[in-house]
């Protein structure tokens, strides 16, 4: 590396600066516990820890510095302590492979916590059975890359989060796989910050839970056979693009919650398999737009608390029913949304439906109040209720009606993933 330059013959030479200093961790060396090694490492100097298996104190790091692990750094808390903490502002951990954080009743315990701090880099490591994965408090600048984080307790009581963040502004979470937690990745009062690319899977309540956390992105994740799938409360300018919200099933399951919501934006997203896609409860301002509602048993549940709802075109196919709502006053936009049991025609070949479509099923008004009605789901009585409603449609909620239907399925498909 090369530093200040010096003038010689007309021409400027760099002159070198240090590398950082490196110490070195291993079970035979000179430093054989992680703690040792950083009581020896400069300020902005570099640890990196061999292959083994430390089993040692809360590991506190309170100058900014980089650990690096080697394949097999393996950091054991025994299943009776938090593993590391950090103190430090840019400070970088990689590589490493934290296992068995001990489940407490007291205290948010975290393979890796870091408090008051800024330019924190967690990448790229492992994280077996931990209590809280990785816990972010009062940070600002931070980022969480391409770390996998899986657990496996049985109850919520005795879990905690993958990824927590607490009281944190513009901070990336990236790349990252978490399952078997109690929420995947969770945000209380985070502001300017964005979830990408990350797949979290099989939590036992939700894969991400947003609240109070405004002017945040979300795009290219996935979220799967989750317990209730994604729940975003209490927050304003959400944006939410490019996502899977797959397989959440169950009684009162859904794929995303919107909740007492303003301003917040859906765009090109797939909601598949789950037993409500999408619900709409106090979300006022919400954007819906180019997204697919595909085999859900609702695809949107729509509530009277959400006001001054836009959905455009958005595809439904083969959902049980493609909207519902709780009341005949809701009031929502929808145009040029692709509905498979669509029947109209479109004489002037623009693309779009001559005939109105009222998406609300009149035997969906009926389950909403009546639930085992849902025994008669397939029945002849209910085919005959739909007869009746496309011949009199004032018997579903005028309200909600999309005056302008797409002829073919206008939503940018994402494709589900399997692996």
């Amino acid at each position: 590396m090369w530093g200040l330059g010096v003038l010689f013959g007309g021409a400027l030479l760099q002159a070198p600066t240090a590398a950082p200093s490196t110490t070195v961790v291993s079970p035979a060396g000179p430093w054989r516990t992680i703690a040792a090694g950083l009581a020896a490492t400069p300020a902005h100097g570099r640890l990196l820890v061999r292959a083994g298996v430390y089993r040692e104190a809360t590991i506190q790091v309170r100058r900014p510095v980089e650990i690096t692990g080697e394949p097999g750094a393996v950091i054991d808390g025994e299943d009776a302590r938090q593993l590391m903490r950090i103190t430090a502002d840019s400070v970088t951990v990689r590589g490493l492979e934290f296992r068995r954080v001990g489940a407490s009743f007291t205290e948010d315990r975290a393979a890796i916590r870091a408090e008051q701090v800024r330019g924190c880099r967690i990448e790229d490591n492992t994280i077996e059975d931990g209590f809280f994965g990785i816990y972010l408090a009062r940070v600002t600048g931070c980022r969480v890359v391409g770390n996998r984080l899986h657990a496996r307790r049985a109850s919520e009581s005795v879990s905690g989060n993958g990824i927590h963040l607490w009281s944190a502004d513009s901070v990336l979470i990236a790349g990252n796989r978490v399952g078997g937690y109690r929420d995947g990745i969770y945000f209380e009062f985070v502001h300017h910050s964005e979830v990408r690319n990350n797949r979290s899977e099989r939590n036992l309540r939700y894969g991400l839970h947003f609240m109070y956390s405004d002017d945040c992105r979300y795009q290219e994740n996935i979220f799967r056979a989750n317990g209730s799938g994604v729940a975003v409360m209490f927050t304003r300018g959400v944006e939410m693009v490019d996502n899977q919200f797959l397989d959440a099933r169950g009684s009162g399951a859904y794929g995303l919650l919107l909740k007492e919501m303003t301003d917040s934006r859906l765009t090109g997203n797939l909601f598949a398999g789950n037993t409500v896609g999408l619900v709409a409860e106090g979300a006022t301002r919400l954007e819906a737009r180019g997204n697919e509602f595909a085999e859900n048993g609702r695809g949107i549940a729509l509530t009277a608390s959400s006001q001054d709802a836009r959905f455009i075109g958005n595809g439904f196919v083969h959902n049980s029913f493609d909207v519902t709502t709780n009341s005949g006053n809701t009031r929502a936009e929808f145009t040029g949304n692709y509905w498979d049991d669509y029947r109209g025609y479109d004489l002037d070949r623009n693309g779009l439906g001559d005939v109105p479509y009222h998406p609300v099923r009149l035997f969906s008004l009926v389950t909403e109040h009546n639930p085992p009605a849902l025994l008669l789901l397939r029945s002849l009585f209910v085919h005959l209720l739909d007869a009746a409603e496309r011949a009199i449609p004032s018997l579903t909620p005028h309200t909600i009606v999309d005056s302008s239907p797409a002829m073919g399925n206008p939503a940018r498909l994402v494709r589900r993933s399997h692996d």
